[in-house]
């Protein structure tokens, strides 16, 4: 990853000139894939989101090279890009308007599988015309399912939080990574489908192995003190929004922690 930001800084990806061109994405995963896929130059914006500490798949120093811009459909067609990549869930009013301008378009979903998100890559450098970039990230990603396999018997249950109190339960794409490198994940087995709140009194009576989480903030020592014989785990919550060049990273992480301990 540091060379890949080195790569780009020195390529001068600075923000390009308003009006003309260019790839303008309003999909923070969608960003996270594109600086894998083409040159800086033909990136015109990306989305806010990856320049916010905290919510970006794509280190800031990277992103903030960038012009972004909130996914505004007037923000959008004044750049006059050749290619907008968007979010599913656009807005009705937002695609119509963008329709209007002529705009070509790609929305993206939220892939529940690491193969789904395998398509997606896919889907994404076809259209813009980076088909060997896409597949190196296919390829890494097929890298990482192969190393991280687990080699014994443990499946420890895990609890995997993707920020403040929402857990990861089953039915996504982290689901599977857990699963994939050997963990329980704790959240489905208590019945949470994709992410969600799960009641103290839950937790209490039927507590986890470990927990895992992106920081360790003060809910963080509130679930230590009411867990206490649940190991603590940390994971970069940059690895935890988008599937992608992020599901290596993420898978090794995974595995690291199992590795780790009971």
């Amino acid at each position: 990853m540091r060379a890949l930001v080195l790569a780009l800084l020195l390529a001068g990806c600075a923000q390009p000139p308003g009006g003309g061109g260019g790839i303008v994405s309003t999909n923070p995963c969608a960003d996270a894939m594109l600086v894998h896929m083409v040159p800086p130059a033909r990136i015109a914006a990306i989305s806010h989101y990856s320049q916010t500490p905290g919510a970006s798949s794509i280190p800031l120093a990277l992103a903030r090279r960038f012009r972004a811009t909130a996914g505004t459909a007037e923000e959008v067609i004044a750049l006059r890009p050749d290619l907008v990549v968007a979010s599913s869930f656009t807005a009705a009013a937002t695609r119509e308007a963008w329709a209007r301008a002529g705009l070509k378009t790609l929305y993206l979903g939220i892939p529940a599988t690491i193969a789904a998100s395998e398509a997606q890559v896919r889907e994404l450098a076809w259209a813009v015309g980076a088909v060997p970039a896409g597949e190196r990230i296919v390829q890494n990603v097929e890298r990482a399912l192969r190393r991280t396999r687990p080699t014994d018997a443990r499946r420890p249950r895990a609890l995997l939080y993707i920020s403040g109190d929402l857990a990861n339960g089953g039915g996504t794409l982290l689901d599977e990574a857990m699963t994939h490198v050997g963990l329980t994940n704790a959240a489905a087995g208590y019945g949470l489908a994709f992410t969600g709140r799960l009641p103290a009194e839950t937790l209490v009576a039927h507590p986890p192995d470990l927990v895992i989480a992106p920081d360790r903030n003060r809910l963080a020592s509130l679930r230590e003190r009411l867990l206490p014989h649940s190991r603590a785990a940390t994971i970069d919550p940059a690895l935890l929004y988008c599937g992608g060049p992020a599901i290596p990273p993420a898978l090794d992480r995974l595995a690291a922690i199992r590795q780790e301990g009971p």
